[in-house]
């Protein structure tokens, strides 16, 4: 039989998340946050019967407030890594994304890592401490967490924009915000080369959270009764909006 996800009794909890993501989450047309993870996070809520109530917070600041248990969970399109189980725990993978290069839809001084890395005068956007960072560092470039093509932003959108300007040449995004921003530029972006390899994304708690369970059997459910598919194919396929 399958698994019945547990009632919590109305328990309220607080999400932390940075809304910069699309189309996992975002600031939609109408000014609301919408996105993957939300419609995901109100199934959760739904199943395990939890009142929540959302915070947004840099992404710099949030596994820090994770784990000093200021919120009880975060969804930010977080890669599952060892380092980072040190600090918070994970939700089993609610989703497998790879790594894409975005670039400017005119862009043709190069078509994949190997002759972005081979011009030196090229340059890359990319927030410290996140995937696309270390992805950028040690798949892309030459290993040195300090080299100077790598420019430092505080959020992805900031980094998107300085592409956009010509500012910087590259940014790296996991496959889900690749396309979403691809598919809202009207051109203006495009994705090229092959994927850099492949993550998966959990949301995070506090150290030893009775919230982990719960959430991984209400996502086992959901994956058993296709909601997590259907969730793809509305916000990948379905939804044209860009935030």
């Amino acid at each position: 039989m399958a698994e019945t996800p547990p009632d919590l009794a109305g328990r309220e909890i607080v999400v932390a998340t940075e809304n910069t993501y699309p189309p996992l989450q975002y600031i939609g047309n109408e000014g609301k946050p919408v996105g993957w993870e939300y419609d995901a996070v109100t199934e959760i809520a739904k199943r395990l019967n939890l009142s929540v109530k959302y915070e947004n917070t840099s992404w710099d600041a949030m596994i820090p407030a994770i784990s000093a248990g200021q919120y009880d969970v975060a969804m930010n399109g977080i890669t599952i890594k060892e380092e980072r189980l040190e600090a918070v725990d994970f939700s089993q993978p609610y989703m497998l994304s790879q790594m894409l290069m975005v670039v400017r839809g005119d862009e043709n001084r190069f078509t994949d890592a190997a002759t972005f890395a081979a011009d030196p005068g090229l340059l890359m956007a990319a927030q410290p401490g996140t995937t696309p960072f270390y992805v950028g560092v040690y798949d892309v470039l030459d290993g040195d967490e300090k080299n100077p093509r790598i420019v430092k932003f505080e959020t992805f959108g900031a980094g998107l924009a300085a592409l956009q300007t010509g500012d910087v040449d590259l940014v790296l995004s996991d496959s889900t915000a690749a396309h979403g921003y691809v598919d809202a530029s009207g051109g203006a972006l495009k994705i090229i080369g092959e994927p850099l390899g492949s993550e998966e994304f959990g949301f995070i708690f506090p150290k030893g959270s009775d919230l982990v369970a719960p959430f991984d059997a209400a996502i086992r459910a959901m994956e058993a009764d296709g909601t997590l598919e259907i969730l793809n194919r509305k916000w990948f396929f379905e939804t044209k909006e860009g935030g």
